[in-house]
């Protein structure tokens, strides 16, 4: 594809994609700016006074005029509202319906709650939101939280010229996103809150007046309460279940301050799709096997826990790797350590959650006709 239109492509009534900007030029007409139309750079600057448009949102735009086309250095194409862009989200995979939801949240500019089973996509999800939308996104584990100031600052002990030890407020990188957005209004930021049950109810209260309409913090080196720009939107994650240790519950106030959105696994040809783009010198034979045991696995009334999409995706990285070289005869010993491995117990003591696991391996892997093993032999 080219990279940079002509304007004999650029005719009145054409519809392209585009995300505008507030315009910096102070004695300008046009209150949005675009540099690009479907990605590609265009000849003059884009402008357009649409209301409808929302900064930093990707919509679809039609060519109303092209002004002063025989000028290099003057001029402009003016656009207007057509509709919204399609959505797309690449490397994840989200059902039809959840996708609209999505979208619909995140025109709204509402927190946004991911509840699904560990490995099934969260993060990549809220990373590819954010490259798709140009967004910076900026992550946060919430596993480190103690205090309920530990979301903004840390404490860091130092030592200072004459070698006495000083205390330091370090500000997080939740903080430093809140400030930039302040200065920086053109920016869109995704601040994503992962495993926001790992930290207490009592420490996760400091989000509250953050998540509602208040829309402000503490900001416990100023000793004050800041705004959280409007230009700044939150998406955290959680994993529920009996399987996980070390969570706590969310309760019915902290859940109301999010549109909880569930996920879950991929059904196994968007797997198998999702796996080829990550290692596309495997066969879709072979990806479809380790994907037919994942799911095997996955539907299996009698174990606690769940098999991780980072899980198939491990196996595939050993299978792509030259000492492998897509030999499906590895396909026993490569699963035995990245499915069985991520259970309790041993894959050899059928009494354990490992050695269920290795049974349904076998069982599986017997069925789409992959050699395994008479004995097995550690």
């Amino acid at each position: 594809m080219p990279a940079k239109w002509t304007l004999d492509e650029l005719t009145p009534g054409r519809t392209v994609e585009a995300t505008f900007w507030p315009n910096p030029a102070e004695d300008s007409a046009f209150a949005l700016r675009a540099t690009h139309l479907d990605g590609r750079r265009a000849p003059k600057v884009v402008l357009s006074n649409d209301p409808r448009i929302v900064p930093g949102v990707p919509c679809l735009v039609k060519v109303v005029a092209v002004h002063k086309p025989d000028r290099d250095d003057r001029g402009r194409i003016e656009v207007a509202y057509v509709g919204p862009a399609p959505f797309r989200i690449e490397g994840v995979y989200l059902d039809p319906i959840v996708a609209k939801k999505l979208q619909v949240l995140l025109e709204g500019g509402l927190n946004i709650l991911l509840d699904g089973p560990q490995g099934c996509g969260k993060t990549v999800l809220a990373r590819s939101i954010a490259d798709s939308l140009g967004m910076a996104f900026v992550f946060f584990n919430c596993g480190a939280v103690v205090e309920a100031s530990d979301f903004f600052v840390t404490i860091q002990v130092k030592a200072s010229a004459s070698g006495a030890p000083v205390t330091d407020f370090v500000k997080t990188d939740i903080l430093l996103a809140i400030e930039e957005a302040a200065e920086h209004p053109e920016r869109r930021y995704l601040v994503f809150l992962d495993e926001l049950n790992r930290c207490q109810e009592s420490a996760r209260n400091a989000l509250m007046p953050a998540l509602d309409s208040t829309r402000r913090v503490f900001h416990p080196i100023e000793n004050t309460f800041v705004p959280i720009p409007d230009n700044v939107q939150f998406i955290a994650a959680v994993n529920r279940g009996r399987e996980f240790s070390g969570t706590f519950g969310i309760d019915a106030a902290q859940l109301d301050r999010f549109a909880p959105l569930q996920m879950t696994y991929p059904p196994p040809p968007a797997e198998v799709e999702i796996l080829a783009r990550r290692h596309p010198g495997l066969s879709k034979a072979t990806l479809e096997v380790v994907v037919g045991v994942a799911d095997a696995i996955r539907n299996a009334a009698d174990l606690p826990g769940s098999l991780s999409v980072r899980a198939t995706d491990e196996a595939c990285v050993y299978l792509a790797h030259p000492l492998f070289g897509d030999d499906r005869r590895a396909l026993p010993e490569i699963l035995k350590t990245s499915f069985c491995g991520r259970f309790p117990g041993r894959w050899d003591d059928v009494t354990t959650d490992a050695g269920a696991v290795w049974a349904l391996v076998r069982t599986s892997l017997q069925q789409a006709q992959v050699p395994v093993p008479d004995r097995d032999d550690d």
